[in-house]
């Protein structure tokens, strides 16, 4: 498996589509137990990289119908993402900006990686077809 080439992806869309319903799930864990504070950003960003590998996995991910509810689910948990990010980059603008005392929970590195996975899943449903 080629990680760096954009067929390895394409050809393998449902195992993308899972790990993301995976990566949903953990994130809605981590939430649900209290191990991250609530933030309605956080929490539409993956709801949207869930629903998206939902879509992936299904067989009629290919229908145009499909596609073009994953386009607009993608284009909303993206335009999430984008302002959550660009929040940050105001206060680093401003000299205000700190990473969290945990940085794996910083909502400026989660909200670049949210942006970037919500692009890619959109990109790979609406561009990669199903055989």
């Amino acid at each position: 498996m080629k990680v760096f080439q954009l067929n390895t992806y394409s050809t393998h869309t449902k195992i993308v589509g899972i790990i993301a319903i995976l990566i949903s799930i953990v994130a809605w864990t981590t939430d649900l137990t209290g191990m991250v504070y609530i933030c309605p950003y956080c929490r539409a960003q993956r709801t949207v990289i869930g629903i998206l590998g939902l879509i992936l996995i299904t067989p009629g991910a290919s229908h145009w119908i499909a596609k073009y509810i994953g386009l607009v689910i993608g284009f909303f948990g993206a335009t999430v993402a984008a302002n959550q990010h660009f929040m940050h980059w105001k206060k680093i603008s401003a000299g205000t900006f700190e990473f969290k005392e945990n940085i794996i929970i910083d909502p400026f590195l989660l909200s670049g990686f949210a942006l970037f996975g919500i692009i890619g899943l959109t990109y790979l449903l609406l561009f990669s077809d199903k055989k």
